[in-house]
């Protein structure tokens, strides 16, 4: 059989990801593994419509086809997802359809699922027969026991295939409705007194409810806001993987385009962040991907901390949950403190007029108040991967993480706690004893909340 592997990462050949694949060639050599590395070769495939239509004959010619990629911020990186929209801008997605597929994707495992989803959703889309998904990490072909895994996954995307195994969706399609926002007047009347409010955008032309949404949340104000669309700046290219951003959050594009000199003077020191953006296929465009995926020039550790975030979505968002998650992820990530969405897939102009209002209003409320609500699991978690690879395995590639964290105390590894630590160990010593079991329970059961009934009695 023949499988067609697209790569996903800007790196090509050099990249972690891809040898897992070539590995999988090694150890199928019964088999034919034609690497196709559209990262790479992104610019080319969008500019040469020749080089394009020849990927989709080999795609067209294969038994089934393998995504390979990196995991770039919570997604698939921006080069590969310009291959996907490239697909239905030129209306061959007849080529995938009812083919075997498969994704295969290393990183640190942060926020994977929404990247696995998102290819699962794009192939459901395409009509495809969606085998499984492989998320490694970056290091485990390295692993004798991580080695056999993935044989084992080869083994049952290639069995699947030649058995012609039944497959079930698991994303319904998406519904674009045919309504046109008519918004009505803005009632200027927030005061965003000191607080710099920012709204990103990448409306182009025709993206008529984007831009009244964005116009009418502006309105919303008594004074004009700063708007910026990504479309006006210079950038000469998305991340291309080189980490040269690792040791003091300098881009290697830096001079050559526009990209940091923007996110550092006016996304870093905006106090309301809002992203406005047309959903394109299951996530916003490419251009964004862009954004998102040069913004990690910043590293690891979070960079929009105590912003207060909003999103505007123009498309279906109600059938697109892995949309929000992705931002629910990031904002946990960044410790920012997400507005919530408002989008035109609802479909009544006077309630997203109230909603926009509404997203203005508690943007300052909270920004005056520096409110931010605790993290929840992907605020927490998210602070645990990456504390801990940067202490580990990460340090001496991301230096300026490292700092930050030294820094900021944000080492705080439990067995650092010397108080809890101790207070652990007398307590396990004295569950060991029988006949004290009992009382330390009953002192356990007690005391979890005898500081808190001392809070709530001095309230």
């Amino acid at each position: 059989m023949k499988i067609v592997v697209l790569n996903g990462s800007p790196k090509g050949e050099s990249s972690c990801t891809i040898h897992s694949a070539m590995y999988l060639q090694k150890k199928f050599p019964e088999h034919e593994f034609s690497i196709i590395n559209i990262a790479k070769r992104i610019k080319g495939i969008e500019r040469k419509r020749k080089t394009f239509d020849g990927i989709i004959e080999e795609i067209d010619s294969a038994d089934g086809v393998l995504w390979a990629f990196p995991l770039y911020v919570l997604m698939v990186p921006s080069r590969l997802k310009r291959f996907i929209e490239l697909i239905y801008e030129r209306g061959v997605e007849a080529v995938f359809s009812g083919k075997y597929t498969a994704a295969l994707s290393t990183s640190i495992h942060f926020n994977d699922h929404i990247a696995h989803r998102y290819i699962q959703g794009i192939c459901d889309d395409l009509d495809m027969k969606f085998i499984a998904s492989f998320s490694a990490d970056m290091m485990d072909l390295i692993d004798e026991d991580e080695r056999e895994r993935l044989i084992q996954f080869g083994d049952h995307f290639l069995s699947a295939i030649q058995e012609e195994r039944p497959t079930a969706k698991r994303f319904r399609p998406l519904v674009y409705h045919d309504y046109t926002y008519a918004p009505g007047e803005g009632s200027r009347s927030i005061d965003a007194g000191d607080q710099k409010v920012l709204v990103v955008t990448d409306a182009r032309p025709e993206d008529v409810n984007l831009q009244r949404m964005v116009d009418r949340f502006s309105a919303s104000f008594t004074s004009d806001i700063e708007v910026i669309n990504l479309r006006d700046l210079k950038i000469i290219s998305s991340c291309i993987g080189c980490l040269q951003c690792g040791y003091a959050n300098e881009c290697v594009f830096d001079e050559r385009d526009d990209f940091m000199d923007f996110f550092r003077d006016k996304v870093l020191a905006a106090d309301v962040l809002i992203i406005a953006g047309r959903m394109t296929d299951r996530y916003l465009s490419s251009l964004w991907k862009t954004y998102f995926d040069r913004s990690f020039f910043m590293g690891h550790f979070p960079s929009l901390i105590g912003t207060q975030l909003g999103l505007i979505i123009s498309g279906p968002l109600g059938d697109n949950e892995n949309l929000r998650a992705y931002f629910e992820g990031y904002a946990g990530w960044q410790q920012a403190n997400l507005l919530g969405f408002v989008t035109d897939d609802i479909g009544d102009s006077e309630t997203i007029d109230t909603q926009l209002q509404e997203m203005a209003r508690q943007g300052i409320m909270f920004a005056d108040s520096g409110y931010v609500p605790p993290s929840s699991f992907l605020g927490v978690g998210a602070h645990k991967v990456f504390r801990d690879e940067i202490w580990g395995r990460l340090r001496t590639v991301f230096q300026a993480d490292h700092r930050a964290y030294k820094v900021t105390k944000g080492y705080d590894f439990p067995m650092w706690d010397l108080p809890t630590h101790m207070m652990a160990h007398v307590g396990t010593l004295g569950m060991s004893i029988p006949k004290s079991r009992k009382r330390v329970q009953q002192m356990l059961k007690d005391g979890v909340s005898f500081r808190h009934r001392k809070i709530v009695e001095k309230a």
